[in-house]
């Protein structure tokens, strides 16, 4: 990687608010819990993270009938569908919520809607957990849209049906789509139903954003961007198109270091998905060498803050308590998440390495 001159860094990059809450979750599982411990979908989209929890005696499934009734078990930071948490909650077992606020968000937005008779037209991507847990809210009243030709289907269906008088129409997101499909997709929706409803805010992520409008400010200076991520990662591989579109001459998407090429040059940008580590950015950044070191490139400063599933603080503060009477000091009670903001999830994997 000599032939590496300068390294244009994106800031912010990696994990998120989402992304830090759920993995320190399910660490806090595999320190309270003998496994195996159970987790409903990959924690987040990241393989590198999904072997580490593996290692540590984690049992990740796509259906909670394979959980064992009793069994501890974790639900994903990408939501679940209602019907889903409750068949986990019968089962016996302690069962932990790690679903992202934001999408959290989107299915109380999408259930209110459904409720006062809207059909919801929910742009997102088909078979992505996020989307499958999201239209499991409402599924008789929601429409996928992921291409135009969705639109096009829609319209053509009779009028009164959908979008006719006394239909109304609301508009949902995926959090981690790329800003400029969404929005194409939004103002295509919005021409064909004037009296759209959508949230006053968006739905997508302002993390998933925010990578996105660092990365496009890099991307007119850049030979060569690399996006770090997982090829099941929906903001990972928005980055990678976002990357594409703005024009750069070369983007690659690698999970690790041991993936970049030999004969990159020139100027590089870096940046990584929401649920890559940032070991993996380190790493890359080692690998690539750059000879005129490293020029952050910052656009934001994130300081959003998840504090841990309310599930999770009061299994805690069961175990702090308990544990304090059997020393035989009650008065001890001390709340075991006090400090999880000063905790990183980074530091969370490092300690299941050992």
């Amino acid at each position: 990687m000599s032939d590496v001159e300068r390294v244009l860094l994106a800031e912010p990059r990696g994990f998120c608010a989402g992304v830090e809450k759920a993995v320190k979750a399910l660490g806090w599982m595999v320190r309270v819990f003998e496994p195996p411990i159970y987790c409903y979908h990959e924690i987040v989209h990241n393989r590198i993270v999904v072997d580490r929890f593996r290692e540590r005696g984690v049992i990740f499934v796509n259906d909670v009938s394979e959980v064992p009734e009793g069994a501890p078990l974790m639900l994903s930071a990408h939501g679940s569908a209602p019907e889903v948490v409750r068949t986990a909650r019968s089962q016996g077992g302690v069962v932990i919520d790690a679903v992202c606020p934001l999408v959290t968000k989107v299915h109380h937005e999408l259930k209110v809607r459904t409720s006062k008779g809207y059909t919801v037209l929910y742009i997102g991507h088909a078979g992505h957990e996020e989307a499958v847990g999201t239209m499991a809210v409402a599924p008789e009243s929601v429409r996928l849209i992921e291409h135009e030709s969705d639109l096009d289907a829609l319209e053509a269906e009779a009028a009164g049906e959908l979008g006719g008088e006394g239909a109304p129409v609301a508009l949902l997101a995926q959090t981690t789509l790329s800003h400029d499909d969404w929005r194409g997709l939004m103002e295509s929706a919005r021409r064909r139903y004037p009296d759209l409803w959508m949230p006053n805010r968006s739905d997508l992520c302002f993390a998933t954003t925010n990578r996105q409008a660092s990365l496009k400010a890099m991307a007119v200076e850049a030979d060569a961007i690399v996006v770090i991520g997982s090829s099941n990662s929906s903001n990972t591989l928005a980055l990678e198109a976002v990357a594409r579109a703005s024009g750069c001459p070369r983007v690659l998407r690698i999970n690790e270091a041991s993936e970049l090429p030999g004969d990159l040059s020139g100027t590089v940008g870096v940046t990584a998905g929401a649920s890559a580590p940032e070991a993996l950015v380190e790493a890359v950044i080692g690998a690539l060498a750059p000879r005129l070191g490293v020029t952050p490139v910052t656009l934001t400063t994130e300081d959003e803050y998840f504090p841990p599933p309310p599930e999770l603080r009061e299994l805690l503060r069961a175990v702090a308590t308990t544990l304090s009477f059997l020393g035989g000091n009650p008065a001890s009670r001390s709340d075991p998440v006090a400090d999880d903001r000063s905790v990183s999830a980074a530091d969370v994997l490092d300690m299941l390495a050992f």
